[in-house]
Protein backbone atom coordinates (compact mmCIF):
# COMPACT_ATOMS: atom_id res chain seq x y z
CA UNK A 1 0.00 0.00 0.00
CA UNK A 2 3.01 2.27 1.02
CA UNK A 3 4.38 1.39 -2.54
CA UNK A 4 0.88 2.58 -4.33
CA UNK A 5 1.11 5.78 -2.23
CA UNK A 6 4.64 6.58 -3.50
CA UNK A 7 3.55 6.96 -7.13
CA UNK A 8 3.17 9.53 -9.42
CA UNK A 9 -1.06 10.44 -8.77
CA UNK A 10 -1.98 9.89 -12.91
CA UNK A 11 -0.15 6.51 -12.59
CA UNK A 12 -1.80 5.45 -9.05
CA UNK A 13 -5.22 6.37 -10.30
CA UNK A 14 -4.29 4.30 -13.69
CA UNK A 15 -3.38 0.82 -11.94
CA UNK A 16 -6.67 1.68 -9.53
CA UNK A 17 -8.90 1.73 -12.22
CA UNK A 18 -7.30 -0.72 -14.44
CA UNK A 19 -7.07 -3.33 -11.13
CA UNK A 20 -11.19 -2.53 -10.59
CA UNK A 21 -11.22 -3.38 -14.28
CA UNK A 22 -9.06 -6.60 -14.47
CA UNK A 23 -11.13 -8.22 -11.02
CA UNK A 24 -14.43 -7.48 -13.12
CA UNK A 25 -13.71 -8.85 -16.02
CA UNK A 26 -12.86 -12.03 -14.58
CA UNK A 27 -15.92 -12.57 -12.56
CA UNK A 28 -17.79 -11.16 -15.76
CA UNK A 29 -16.33 -14.63 -18.27
CA UNK A 30 -16.46 -16.57 -15.58
CA UNK A 31 -20.44 -15.56 -14.95
CA UNK A 32 -20.88 -16.19 -18.83
CA UNK A 33 -19.34 -19.74 -18.88
CA UNK A 34 -20.95 -20.44 -15.69
CA UNK A 35 -24.50 -19.56 -17.01
CA UNK A 36 -23.47 -21.29 -20.89
CA UNK A 37 -22.28 -24.98 -19.83
CA UNK A 38 -24.73 -25.15 -16.34
CA UNK A 39 -27.84 -24.67 -18.20
CA UNK A 40 -26.55 -26.53 -21.41
CA UNK A 41 -26.22 -29.67 -19.22
CA UNK A 42 -29.48 -29.07 -17.59
CA UNK A 43 -31.03 -29.39 -21.19
CA UNK A 44 -31.63 -25.61 -22.43
CA UNK A 45 -32.13 -25.61 -26.42
CA UNK A 46 -29.15 -22.67 -27.87
CA UNK A 47 -31.96 -20.02 -27.88
CA UNK A 48 -33.54 -20.94 -24.80
CA UNK A 49 -29.40 -19.90 -22.98
CA UNK A 50 -29.32 -17.20 -25.62
CA UNK A 51 -32.11 -15.63 -23.68
CA UNK A 52 -30.79 -15.96 -20.61
CA UNK A 53 -28.33 -12.96 -22.08
CA UNK A 54 -30.79 -11.32 -23.59
CA UNK A 55 -31.37 -8.80 -20.43
CA UNK A 56 -27.97 -8.56 -20.16
CA UNK A 57 -27.08 -7.09 -23.84
CA UNK A 58 -30.51 -4.75 -23.75
CA UNK A 59 -29.41 -2.78 -20.14
CA UNK A 60 -25.81 -2.92 -21.94
CA UNK A 61 -26.97 -1.00 -24.85
CA UNK A 62 -29.17 1.53 -22.37
CA UNK A 63 -26.34 1.66 -19.67
CA UNK A 64 -23.78 2.98 -22.32
CA UNK A 65 -26.37 5.59 -23.12
CA UNK A 66 -27.27 6.61 -19.48
CA UNK A 67 -24.32 5.98 -18.18
CA UNK A 68 -21.98 8.30 -20.26
CA UNK A 69 -24.40 10.91 -19.11
CA UNK A 70 -24.24 10.12 -15.04
CA UNK A 71 -20.26 9.74 -15.52
CA UNK A 72 -20.29 13.15 -16.85
CA UNK A 73 -22.56 14.42 -14.03
CA UNK A 74 -21.51 12.23 -10.74
CA UNK A 75 -17.73 11.67 -11.91
CA UNK A 76 -16.49 7.93 -13.11
CA UNK A 77 -15.31 6.87 -9.34
CA UNK A 78 -18.95 7.12 -9.00
CA UNK A 79 -19.85 5.11 -12.19
CA UNK A 80 -17.29 2.60 -11.72
CA UNK A 81 -18.03 2.02 -8.03
CA UNK A 82 -21.82 1.35 -9.00
CA UNK A 83 -20.91 -0.68 -11.49
CA UNK A 84 -18.63 -3.02 -9.15
CA UNK A 85 -22.10 -2.87 -6.48
CA UNK A 86 -24.65 -4.36 -9.08
CA UNK A 87 -21.73 -7.00 -10.03
CA UNK A 88 -22.20 -8.43 -6.69
CA UNK A 89 -25.48 -8.20 -6.27
CA UNK A 90 -26.19 -9.88 -9.36
CA UNK A 91 -23.53 -12.80 -8.49
CA UNK A 92 -25.74 -13.06 -4.83
CA UNK A 93 -28.79 -13.25 -6.87
CA UNK A 94 -27.77 -16.64 -8.52
CA UNK A 95 -26.74 -18.21 -5.32
CA UNK A 96 -30.40 -18.96 -4.60
CA UNK A 97 -31.62 -22.42 -4.29
CA UNK A 98 -31.86 -24.35 -8.12
CA UNK A 99 -35.71 -24.69 -7.84
CA UNK A 100 -35.47 -20.62 -8.12
CA UNK A 101 -33.38 -20.59 -11.06
CA UNK A 102 -35.65 -20.22 -13.48
CA UNK A 103 -35.50 -17.90 -16.92
CA UNK A 104 -37.01 -15.10 -15.53
CA UNK A 105 -34.55 -15.39 -12.53
CA UNK A 106 -31.50 -15.78 -14.05
CA UNK A 107 -32.61 -12.76 -16.66
CA UNK A 108 -32.98 -10.50 -14.22
CA UNK A 109 -29.55 -11.34 -12.70
CA UNK A 110 -27.87 -10.86 -16.24
CA UNK A 111 -29.59 -7.81 -16.49
CA UNK A 112 -28.03 -6.58 -13.44
CA UNK A 113 -24.97 -7.76 -14.53
CA UNK A 114 -25.15 -6.42 -17.63
CA UNK A 115 -25.52 -2.65 -16.16
CA UNK A 116 -22.05 -3.17 -13.67
CA UNK A 117 -20.38 -4.37 -16.72
CA UNK A 118 -20.77 -1.90 -19.43
CA UNK A 119 -20.82 0.91 -16.38
CA UNK A 120 -17.37 0.07 -15.26
CA UNK A 121 -16.02 -0.86 -18.46
CA UNK A 122 -17.31 2.46 -19.82
CA UNK A 123 -15.65 4.50 -16.63
CA UNK A 124 -12.26 2.68 -16.95
CA UNK A 125 -12.21 3.61 -20.98
CA UNK A 126 -13.46 7.02 -20.21
CA UNK A 127 -10.68 7.49 -17.52
CA UNK A 128 -7.49 7.01 -19.50
CA UNK A 129 -8.42 9.65 -21.97
CA UNK A 130 -8.47 12.26 -18.61
CA UNK A 131 -4.98 10.81 -17.24
CA UNK A 132 -2.80 10.98 -20.79
CA UNK A 133 -1.86 14.56 -21.94
CA UNK A 134 -4.05 15.75 -25.24
CA UNK A 135 -0.40 16.19 -27.26
CA UNK A 136 0.73 12.20 -26.30
CA UNK A 137 -1.53 10.46 -28.63
CA UNK A 138 1.15 7.21 -29.17
CA UNK A 139 0.82 7.36 -25.57
CA UNK A 140 -2.73 6.84 -25.43
CA UNK A 141 -2.83 4.32 -27.73
CA UNK A 142 -0.62 2.53 -25.87
CA UNK A 143 -2.35 2.87 -22.43
CA UNK A 144 -5.71 1.70 -24.27
CA UNK A 145 -4.00 -0.65 -25.72
CA UNK A 146 -2.77 -2.32 -22.31
CA UNK A 147 -5.80 -1.57 -20.87
CA UNK A 148 -8.20 -3.69 -23.48
CA UNK A 149 -6.01 -6.27 -23.86
CA UNK A 150 -4.97 -7.48 -20.33
CA UNK A 151 -8.77 -7.02 -19.88
CA UNK A 152 -9.36 -9.54 -22.47
CA UNK A 153 -6.72 -11.33 -21.82
CA UNK A 154 -8.14 -12.15 -18.10
CA UNK A 155 -12.03 -12.35 -19.28
CA UNK A 156 -10.17 -15.49 -20.95
CA UNK A 157 -8.90 -16.32 -17.80
CA UNK A 158 -12.50 -15.73 -16.05
CA UNK A 159 -13.78 -18.17 -18.85
CA UNK A 160 -11.28 -20.81 -17.75
CA UNK A 161 -12.18 -20.25 -14.00
CA UNK A 162 -15.64 -20.77 -15.11
CA UNK A 163 -15.45 -23.78 -16.23
CA UNK A 164 -13.01 -25.09 -13.28
CA UNK A 165 -15.28 -23.48 -10.47
CA UNK A 166 -18.43 -25.22 -12.09
CA UNK A 167 -16.11 -28.48 -11.97
CA UNK A 168 -15.19 -28.31 -8.70
CA UNK A 169 -18.24 -25.89 -6.22
CA UNK A 170 -21.06 -26.37 -8.41
CA UNK A 171 -22.78 -23.73 -9.98
CA UNK A 172 -24.24 -21.73 -6.29
CA UNK A 173 -20.49 -22.11 -5.04
CA UNK A 174 -18.73 -20.48 -7.70
CA UNK A 175 -20.99 -17.81 -7.90
CA UNK A 176 -20.69 -17.05 -3.79
CA UNK A 177 -16.65 -17.44 -3.63
CA UNK A 178 -16.76 -14.93 -6.90
CA UNK A 179 -19.18 -12.31 -5.08
CA UNK A 180 -17.00 -12.29 -1.86
CA UNK A 181 -13.79 -11.51 -3.88
CA UNK A 182 -15.42 -9.09 -5.47
CA UNK A 183 -16.90 -7.43 -2.71
CA UNK A 184 -13.55 -6.90 -1.31
CA UNK A 185 -12.48 -5.50 -4.28
CA UNK A 186 -15.32 -3.41 -4.63
CA UNK A 187 -14.53 -2.01 -0.60
CA UNK A 188 -11.17 -0.90 -1.76
CA UNK A 189 -12.31 1.13 -4.65
CA UNK A 190 -14.53 2.91 -2.48
CA UNK A 191 -11.65 3.79 -0.38
CA UNK A 192 -8.90 4.84 -2.96
CA UNK A 193 -10.45 6.27 -6.16
CA UNK A 194 -9.89 9.80 -6.96
CA UNK A 195 -12.82 11.49 -6.29
CA UNK A 196 -15.01 13.96 -8.95
CA UNK A 197 -12.98 12.28 -11.78
CA UNK A 198 -14.54 12.96 -15.34
CA UNK A 199 -17.16 15.00 -14.13
CA UNK A 200 -17.53 17.57 -16.86
CA UNK A 201 -17.04 21.28 -15.84
CA UNK A 202 -20.47 22.08 -17.82
CA UNK A 203 -23.20 19.75 -16.51
CA UNK A 204 -25.00 18.08 -20.04
CA UNK A 205 -28.35 18.42 -20.59
CA UNK A 206 -30.28 14.93 -21.15
CA UNK A 207 -30.06 15.42 -24.90
CA UNK A 208 -25.79 15.49 -25.03
CA UNK A 209 -26.28 11.56 -24.57
CA UNK A 210 -26.58 11.50 -28.59
CA UNK A 211 -22.96 12.53 -30.54
CA UNK A 212 -22.66 15.34 -33.26
CA UNK A 213 -19.55 14.11 -34.42
CA UNK A 214 -20.31 12.09 -37.45
CA UNK A 215 -16.69 10.53 -36.92
CA UNK A 216 -18.37 9.10 -33.55
CA UNK A 217 -21.49 7.78 -35.12
CA UNK A 218 -19.47 6.16 -38.20
CA UNK A 219 -16.92 4.60 -36.04
CA UNK A 220 -20.38 3.32 -33.23
CA UNK A 221 -21.87 1.96 -36.62
CA UNK A 222 -18.64 0.28 -37.75
CA UNK A 223 -18.65 -1.28 -34.12
CA UNK A 224 -21.97 -2.79 -33.68
CA UNK A 225 -21.36 -4.96 -36.84
CA UNK A 226 -17.78 -6.03 -35.68
CA UNK A 227 -18.58 -7.15 -32.64
CA UNK A 228 -21.93 -8.47 -33.99
CA UNK A 229 -20.00 -10.65 -35.72
CA UNK A 230 -18.25 -11.57 -33.03
CA UNK A 231 -20.49 -12.97 -31.13
CA UNK A 232 -22.75 -14.64 -33.55
CA UNK A 233 -20.57 -17.29 -33.19
CA UNK A 234 -18.72 -16.67 -30.00
CA UNK A 235 -21.97 -16.44 -27.70
CA UNK A 236 -23.45 -19.33 -27.96
CA UNK A 237 -22.87 -21.32 -31.19
CA UNK A 238 -19.12 -22.15 -30.54
CA UNK A 239 -19.24 -23.54 -27.23
CA UNK A 240 -22.20 -25.90 -27.91
CA UNK A 241 -20.82 -27.20 -31.03
CA UNK A 242 -17.82 -27.82 -29.21
CA UNK A 243 -19.73 -29.84 -26.29
CA UNK A 244 -22.30 -31.29 -28.56
CA UNK A 245 -20.58 -32.14 -31.97
CA UNK A 246 -16.41 -32.94 -30.72
CA UNK A 247 -17.94 -34.32 -27.37
CA UNK A 248 -15.79 -31.83 -25.50
CA UNK A 249 -16.38 -31.59 -21.33
CA UNK A 250 -16.45 -28.67 -19.39
CA UNK A 251 -13.05 -28.69 -19.17
CA UNK A 252 -11.92 -28.55 -22.59
CA UNK A 253 -14.66 -25.96 -23.71
CA UNK A 254 -13.99 -23.73 -20.98
CA UNK A 255 -10.21 -24.09 -21.33
CA UNK A 256 -10.46 -24.08 -25.15
CA UNK A 257 -12.20 -20.32 -25.54
CA UNK A 258 -9.87 -19.20 -22.27
CA UNK A 259 -6.88 -19.71 -24.72
CA UNK A 260 -8.97 -17.85 -27.40
CA UNK A 261 -9.44 -14.49 -25.49
CA UNK A 262 -6.21 -14.77 -23.80
CA UNK A 263 -4.42 -14.85 -26.64
CA UNK A 264 -7.08 -12.42 -27.95
CA UNK A 265 -5.79 -9.83 -25.48
CA UNK A 266 -2.09 -10.47 -25.68
CA UNK A 267 -2.78 -9.47 -29.64
CA UNK A 268 -4.57 -6.40 -28.43
CA UNK A 269 -2.14 -5.14 -25.84
CA UNK A 270 0.83 -5.71 -28.69
CA UNK A 271 -1.55 -3.80 -31.42
CA UNK A 272 0.59 -0.34 -31.36
CA UNK A 273 3.18 -2.25 -32.55
CA UNK A 274 1.67 -4.22 -35.41
CA UNK A 275 -0.03 -1.30 -36.76
CA UNK A 276 2.95 0.68 -37.07
CA UNK A 277 3.37 3.33 -34.21
CA UNK A 278 7.26 2.30 -33.65
CA UNK A 279 7.07 4.44 -37.23
CA UNK A 280 5.63 7.00 -36.18
CA UNK A 281 2.39 5.81 -37.58
CA UNK A 282 -0.93 6.14 -35.40
CA UNK A 283 -4.31 4.22 -37.00
CA UNK A 284 -6.83 6.63 -38.60
CA UNK A 285 -9.64 5.84 -40.32
CA UNK A 286 -7.80 4.00 -43.76
CA UNK A 287 -6.21 1.59 -40.95
CA UNK A 288 -9.61 0.81 -39.62
CA UNK A 289 -10.97 -0.33 -43.18
CA UNK A 290 -7.89 -2.23 -43.97
CA UNK A 291 -7.51 -4.50 -40.85
CA UNK A 292 -11.56 -5.11 -41.34
CA UNK A 293 -11.35 -6.05 -44.90
CA UNK A 294 -8.51 -8.35 -43.96
CA UNK A 295 -10.55 -9.95 -41.20
CA UNK A 296 -13.91 -10.00 -44.09
CA UNK A 297 -13.02 -13.35 -45.74
CA UNK A 298 -11.85 -15.25 -43.02
CA UNK A 299 -15.37 -16.72 -41.43
CA UNK A 300 -16.63 -17.78 -44.48
CA UNK A 301 -13.76 -19.43 -45.35
CA UNK A 302 -14.02 -21.67 -41.94
CA UNK A 303 -17.14 -22.52 -42.98
CA UNK A 304 -16.01 -23.94 -46.08
CA UNK A 305 -13.85 -25.82 -44.51
CA UNK A 306 -16.24 -27.26 -42.11
CA UNK A 307 -17.55 -28.19 -44.86
CA UNK A 308 -14.79 -29.90 -46.70
CA UNK A 309 -12.91 -33.24 -46.29
CA UNK A 310 -10.41 -31.47 -43.94
CA UNK A 311 -10.44 -32.21 -40.32
CA UNK A 312 -12.86 -30.10 -38.57
CA UNK A 313 -11.22 -29.70 -35.28
CA UNK A 314 -8.16 -28.21 -37.19
CA UNK A 315 -10.14 -26.17 -39.41
CA UNK A 316 -12.45 -24.78 -36.53
CA UNK A 317 -9.57 -24.42 -33.99
CA UNK A 318 -6.47 -22.99 -36.79
CA UNK A 319 -9.45 -20.56 -38.48
CA UNK A 320 -10.88 -19.02 -35.11
CA UNK A 321 -7.25 -18.84 -33.80
CA UNK A 322 -6.45 -16.56 -36.62
CA UNK A 323 -9.78 -14.57 -36.25
CA UNK A 324 -8.80 -13.98 -32.93
CA UNK A 325 -5.62 -12.35 -34.25
CA UNK A 326 -7.36 -10.12 -36.44
CA UNK A 327 -9.96 -9.28 -34.66
CA UNK A 328 -7.74 -8.28 -31.62
CA UNK A 329 -6.14 -5.54 -33.82
CA UNK A 330 -9.11 -4.50 -35.31
CA UNK A 331 -11.19 -4.06 -31.66
CA UNK A 332 -7.62 -2.49 -30.56
CA UNK A 333 -7.25 0.36 -33.59
CA UNK A 334 -11.25 0.75 -32.69
CA UNK A 335 -10.78 1.59 -28.73
CA UNK A 336 -7.96 4.42 -29.50
CA UNK A 337 -10.44 6.04 -32.22
CA UNK A 338 -12.93 6.80 -29.82
CA UNK A 339 -11.08 7.58 -27.18
CA UNK A 340 -8.87 9.78 -29.43
CA UNK A 341 -12.11 11.15 -31.29
CA UNK A 342 -13.76 11.93 -27.33
CA UNK A 343 -13.82 15.73 -26.03
CA UNK A 344 -11.92 15.80 -23.33
CA UNK A 345 -14.84 17.32 -21.14
CA UNK A 346 -17.95 14.86 -20.79
CA UNK A 347 -15.56 12.62 -22.32
CA UNK A 348 -18.27 9.67 -21.12
CA UNK A 349 -20.64 10.85 -22.89
CA UNK A 350 -18.96 10.05 -26.45
CA UNK A 351 -17.43 7.00 -24.97
CA UNK A 352 -20.92 6.02 -24.07
CA UNK A 353 -22.32 6.10 -27.07
CA UNK A 354 -19.98 4.39 -28.74
CA UNK A 355 -20.03 1.60 -26.85
CA UNK A 356 -23.98 1.63 -26.38
CA UNK A 357 -23.25 0.53 -30.15
CA UNK A 358 -20.51 -2.15 -29.04
CA UNK A 359 -23.76 -3.50 -26.38
CA UNK A 360 -26.25 -3.29 -29.16
CA UNK A 361 -23.85 -5.57 -31.67
CA UNK A 362 -23.51 -7.85 -29.13
CA UNK A 363 -27.39 -7.86 -28.06
CA UNK A 364 -27.67 -8.47 -31.76
CA UNK A 365 -25.19 -11.22 -32.54
CA UNK A 366 -26.10 -12.90 -29.36
CA UNK A 367 -29.39 -13.71 -30.38
CA UNK A 368 -28.04 -14.55 -34.02
CA UNK A 369 -25.67 -16.97 -32.27
CA UNK A 370 -28.49 -18.79 -30.39
CA UNK A 371 -31.25 -18.65 -33.56
CA UNK A 372 -28.96 -19.13 -36.34
CA UNK A 373 -27.21 -22.20 -35.02
CA UNK A 374 -30.54 -24.04 -33.80
CA UNK A 375 -31.97 -23.46 -37.02
CA UNK A 376 -28.74 -24.04 -39.73
CA UNK A 377 -25.94 -24.95 -37.89
CA UNK A 378 -22.32 -23.32 -36.91
CA UNK A 379 -21.50 -22.52 -40.64
CA UNK A 380 -24.45 -20.58 -41.58
CA UNK A 381 -23.33 -18.19 -38.18
CA UNK A 382 -19.81 -17.77 -39.50
CA UNK A 383 -21.37 -16.82 -43.24
CA UNK A 384 -23.58 -14.01 -41.22
CA UNK A 385 -20.12 -13.01 -39.21
CA UNK A 386 -18.25 -12.40 -41.99
CA UNK A 387 -20.96 -10.27 -43.87
CA UNK A 388 -21.15 -8.47 -40.70
CA UNK A 389 -16.91 -7.68 -40.46
CA UNK A 390 -18.09 -6.44 -44.64
CA UNK A 391 -20.45 -4.03 -43.17
CA UNK A 392 -17.66 -2.66 -40.50
CA UNK A 393 -15.42 -2.68 -43.24
CA UNK A 394 -17.26 -0.36 -45.95
CA UNK A 395 -18.65 2.24 -43.06
CA UNK A 396 -15.10 2.34 -42.00
CA UNK A 397 -14.49 3.95 -45.65
CA UNK A 398 -16.33 7.11 -43.97
CA UNK A 399 -14.14 7.52 -40.67
CA UNK A 400 -10.93 10.78 -41.11
CA UNK A 401 -8.12 10.07 -42.52
CA UNK A 402 -5.14 11.97 -41.37
CA UNK A 403 -1.28 12.16 -40.83
CA UNK A 404 -0.02 12.23 -37.57
CA UNK A 405 3.72 11.79 -35.97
Amino acid sequence: MHALYRLAPDVRQYLLITGNYWAFTLTDGALRMLVVLHFHSLGYTPLQIAALFLFYEIFGVVTNLLGGYLGARLGLNRTMNIGLGLQVAALLMLTVPAVWLTIPWVMGAQALSGIAKDLNKMSAKSSIKLLVPNNQPGTLYKWVAILTGSKNALKGVGFFMGGALLALLGFGGAVLLMAAMLALVWLASLLLLKKDLGKAKAKPKFRDMLSKSRAINLLSAARLFLFGARDVWFVVALPVYLSSVFGWDVWQVGGFLAAWVIGYGIVQSFAPVITGKASGQLPDGRAAFAWAAVLAGLPAAIALGLNSDLSAQWVLIGGLMLFGVLFAVNSSLHSYLIVSYAKEDGVSLDVGFYYMSNAAGRLLGTLLSGWVYQAYGLGACLWVSSAFVLLAALISIGLPRHRQG
